[in-house]
Formats: C-alpha cells, structure tokens, sequence
C-alpha cells in the first residue's frame, strides 16, 4: 500500500503580507502571493498544483492556498530539525463494532475508543478529535460510507479503509415467537432504539419507512442504546420485541435472529494517523491467526476485504 503524505497539518510561522498585521492575515493565499513568497513565477505554481506538491484548493475555477498548510509545507522542507504534524487525539471515536472493539483491546495498540455513533463518530474526525472512526452508513447510491465521508470532507486527507462485511438483520427473542419474518413485521411490535447517530438507526428507519411504517410510531422503549450489545439486551430482558442489530451478537446472546443486510463496516482515518506506532500496531495484529480465528468465530462476519481502500482523499 502506497500513499504519499499530503496535505498534513502543521504548526504555522506566521508568513505575512506587507499590507497586513499579524491579526489580520488572510486565510488563503492567491496564486500571485504565493508566487511572491516562493520568488518563483506564477507558472511554476500552477505546475506545483498540478502536481500534488502544494496544499490547494480550487474555487469557482481559481486556485487558492491555505495559508497555515503552505506554512507547513515550507517549513517541512527546510533542512535541520523537522516539523512534526499536529498531533491527532489518540481516540478511535464512530460505530460500534464488537470485534474492533476486540481488537483494539488485544492489539497492545493503546488506541481507546469512544462508541458514540458513525455520525458522531465523523463529526469528530471533521474536528480533528480523533485520528479514526468505524463507520457503517449506506449512501444515497447504495454503497456504503464513502460518498459521505466525500460529502464531508471532499478536501481532506482521509482514507476508507474496509474492516469487515457483517450480517445485519432483526434480533428477536429465541424462537421467535412473533413469528417475525420481514421488516414490515416491526409496526406490531416494540422496537428497541438506537441513537439518532447511529448508522444502523439511519438505515433502519429508511427500511421502515420503505414499507410505508412512521418510524417515531413504534412502540417500545423511548431511550436509545449506544452499543450493539446494548441493544440486543434490551431484547434478552423483554422490555422489547425486535431490535435491528448484527448477527453476531444474536448469537452471542442465543436469540433469534431474521437476516436482512449485508453491510460494510469501514474505518475513516485521518492519512497521518495511519502512519503512527499505535495504528500500526493495531494492522500487525489484524494479519494475525488470533483475529483470523476471532473473526471466524462471529456468524455474519466476513474479513477478506480488510485493509481494501475504498477511498484516498486528496489531501489539498
């Protein structure tokens, strides 16, 4: 796997033009100041553009460059000592997935996480809270996440990186005793929720509402569960009917289950973040026998496809 560093934030030192204060510096710099700055012509700019080799944007068909990423690059040319990237939280924030959460346990990686949700999970890497996140959100084409992540962050160096297929369907008690067989069946029953951030919310409540069903009609308990455990317990312990959850931990907790999905669960990470000891640490032990057999352990999941890249951002 073969990706140039690009794009990475650092630490700026205050280059300034003659008719501005340091509190008044313009946040992009225009062709001709960046010209300026390098003492190049304003052709080898746009060849440098071209090429990758600065950080830029391009709007309305002009080109601009953001001021503390050219600083960055300057700066990590010079010779000398070097200038680190800004540092990203050592957090793996998103979806819930019990064998990442495995994972990142066994690995010895140091990686903590923080399940709150794909969308939240996304919502922190936009902010640089995290240097990762799981996600599992089907776009409005049908795949699964990167047309979202491009949405958010169509300039940023960030990468999709497959972590696993797993088997998404409706968890019911063992027996199944309702006799449940389609999503249509969930109007009659009580629902365990998810929170709104959740991917597999998102994508329940467009299948409910695909049969014609409110989803804020149901029944069942009004407070979400944050985890895919979570939710499958509130089934194991009767306070609801059905819940929309993976296979795996239907098993895990000998209930029922009525397959629906298959899905793609991916990690986004911030590029930089992939290059860093504690993430590589964590792919060392993803090729290893151990998570091989955890993974053939789980029913519904699949890994052939881990480490796949469904998408490089630019970085510019």
């Amino acid at each position: 796997m073969h990706w140039r560093r690009r794009g990475l934030s650092y630490a700026g030192t205050g280059v300034q033009n003659d008719d501005m204060t340091d509190t008044q510096q313009p946040t992009y710099l225009t062709t001709r100041e960046l010209a300026e700055l390098l003492r190049i012509k304003e052709r080898k700019v746009y060849d440098l553009a071209a090429a990758g080799e600065v950080p830029c944007v391009r709007v309305v068909g002009k080109l601009l460059f953001p001021r503390s990423e050219v600083e960055a690059w300057i700066a990590a040319s010079r010779s000398g000592p070097g200038v680190a990237a800004t540092p990203l939280p050592l957090l793996l924030a998103g979806s819930h997935d019990p064998l990442l959460e495995w994972a990142l346990r066994e690995s010895g990686s140091g990686i903590p996480a923080f399940f709150d949700g794909s969308l939240d999970g996304l919502a922190r890497l936009q902010r640089r809270d995290a240097m990762a996140c799981g996600m599992h959100v089907r776009d409005a084409g049908g795949g699964w996440n990167v047309e979202t992540v491009r949405q958010a962050m169509p300039e940023e160096p960030v990468v999709v990186m497959e972590f696993a297929q797993r088997q998404r369907g409706l968890i019911v008690a063992p027996g199944n005793p309702h006799g449940v067989a389609s999503i249509g069946d969930v109007a009659k029953l009580r629902c365990a929720r998810r929170q709104s951030s959740a991917g597999s919310q998102k994508l329940f409540e467009e299948l409910v509402r695909g049969e014609g069903i409110d989803p804020a009609a149901l029944a069942g308990p009004v407070v979400p569960a944050r985890t895919e455990s979570d939710v499958a317990l509130i089934v194991l312990d009767g306070s609801a009917d059905i819940a929309f959850g993976l296979a795996a931990v239907a098993a895990q907790m000998r209930l029922g289950f009525v397959p629906l999905v298959e899905e793609r669960f991916d990690l986004v990470l911030w590029r930089q973040a992939y290059f860093d000891k504690p993430f590589q640490a964590f792919l060392r032990f993803a090729a290893s026998d151990a998570f091989r057999r955890r993974a053939a352990a789980m029913p519904g999941y699949a890994i052939g496809g881990f480490g796949t890249i469904h998408h490089n951002g630019p970085g510019i």
